[in-house]
């Protein structure tokens, strides 16, 4: 029998995979939202389903960070795609039989939002396992192709597919895709790293592992400065994702609305094109702080006036620059921590990274209406030095709160640069002891990828 594919041909395949699902899970996640909306005519309820899709990941992170480091990362992929396979049938057949209610969607999202928290850090564990060191920029590259993609892609496909296939054509063709992801997994193979627990896995016992992933990090203060920075970061751009829709409808229509996120997509595709050929910076912490930067800049720019080229100007600044951030973040990340701990560090990483945006979110609203909106004016700005600031309108209280948080962007990458640990960061953490070229596993039968989710 042949040798199984390695390197960035394993890699490329299980890619293709996870871009699929992650399109069938972002055409039924925007598909699902707007059919909640035109059920209830709620912003809260849309709100709390949002909520629900952070909370739990961030709950669940302890126990499934250290289920992918004692699992290996292709089991615990087969294990999330098949859990959320087996979800979404379930609410196929709620829609087929007639017995939906608007319910139904809170406990789907909580538990697609558990899934998650087990799917996001084994795909990241697999790339440093698959690819070689000086390949990983480009990988994570690839992987921001398929997230910007899927992020321009879902709301122009998913209202149209709501009109022709209804929301159970979509949420079946989310099922199809989960298989297509089952069977790119069933056709690679994926070392395991050594150094995994062997010891039954219990709730106690998973809390203990992760904790050693923490201490490993606290014992790295570049990294825990890493961490904070990011959270700061996250917190600052949750309010971007709240605001940027009613800060333009305040002076524009909706198809405006959506010219602009469709323009702000396309430049995160290119920023993340233009990675995975680039590889990003040698010094991959200059991605990080000098991307941030230009991020705050942006959101500064998209606040300046009711303008809608000056928002289209900065969404494309904000998410391409986003787009090298979070590639170069990932790459650091996954050459600097042990294979054997990198499952449970990429966990700890999103509840630190997810729980100030969930904050944010839960923030931005109340902030708007009850502080920024009445201070500024809710139609026309009263102060000449805001109105300096922000221009002159409705919604410029939503503008200033941006503003605040661009500038408060720029001020975390100032600091950033400015404190040496983090700076320097490439240099004075030494690479993790995995080799230049993965060495390939023994094959397995393809159907042994089914087998694998019995614990």
């Amino acid at each position: 029998m042949a040798a199984p594919t390695t390197g960035l041909r394993t890699y490329v395949i299980l890619w293709c995979g996870q871009f699929v699902s992650l399109a069938g899970s972002s055409l039924s996640g925007f598909a699902l939202g707007v059919y909640a909306y035109l059920l209830t005519g709620s912003v809260t309820t849309l709100g709390v389903i949002y909520a629900l899709a952070y909370l739990p990941q961030i709950l669940a992170s302890p126990f499934t960070g250290s289920l992918v480091d004692r699992w290996g990362p292709r089991r615990a992929l087969v294990v999330s795609n098949v859990a959320s396979a087996v979800v979404m049938l379930t609410l196929a057949a709620l829609l087929a039989t007639d017995r939906f209610a608007i319910w139904h969607i809170y406990p789907i999202v909580v538990c697609l939002s558990v899934i998650g928290a087990l799917q996001t850090p084994s795909f990241e564990a697999a790339v440093p396992l698959l690819v070689p060191k000086r390949h990983i920029g480009r990988a994570n590259g690839l992987r921001m192709v398929a997230l910007a993609t899927t992020q321009v892609l879902a709301p122009i496909g998913g209202g149209y597919l709501l009109i022709a296939i209804d929301i159970s054509g979509i949420i079946l063709l989310d099922c199809v895709s989960f298989a297509l992801a089952l069977i790119t997994l069933a056709a690679v193979r994926i070392p395991r790293p050594g150094g995994s627990a062997t010891t039954p896995a219990h709730p106690l016992s998973l809390l203990r592992e992760f904790a050693e992933a923490w201490h490993w990090v606290a014992a790295r203060h570049g990294l825990v400065a890493l961490m904070v920075f990011l959270g700061a970061l996250n917190f600052c751009a949750g309010f971007v994702d709240v605001l940027i829709i009613p800060l333009v409808l305040a002076f524009s229509a909706p198809n405006v609305l959506g010219t602009v996120m469709s323009i702000g997509g396309l430049g995160m595709i290119v920023a993340s094109v233009a990675m995975s050929i680039w590889g990003g910076p040698r010094r991959r912490i200059h991605g990080v702080l000098g991307f941030s930067l230009v991020l705050g800049v942006a959101t500064v720019i998209g606040a300046l006036r009711p303008s809608v080229p000056l928002i289209t100007i900065g969404a494309v600044l904000f998410l391409g620059s986003l787009a090298i951030v979070m590639g170069s973040n990932q790459a650091i990340w996954q050459t600097k921590v042990e294979p054997h701990l990198l499952g449970r560090t990429m966990a700890l990483l999103g509840m630190v990274a997810n729980t100030p945006q969930l904050i944010a979110y839960l923030v931005a609203g109340p902030a708007v209406d009850r502080v920024f909106q009445p201070l500024v004016g809710a139609e026309d700005v009263r102060s000449p030095f805001v109105a300096a600031l922000v221009g002159d309108g409705p919604g410029r209280g939503i503008a200033l709160l941006l503003m605040v948080m661009g500038v408060l962007t720029v001020g975390c990458a100032i600091a950033g640069f400015a404190y040496p640990r983090l700076r320097h960061l490439d240099d004075e953490l030494p690479d993790a002891s995995t080799k230049e070229s993965p060495m390939p596993v023994e094959p397995v039968p393809a159907s042994a990828a089914v087998a694998e989710v019995t614990p």
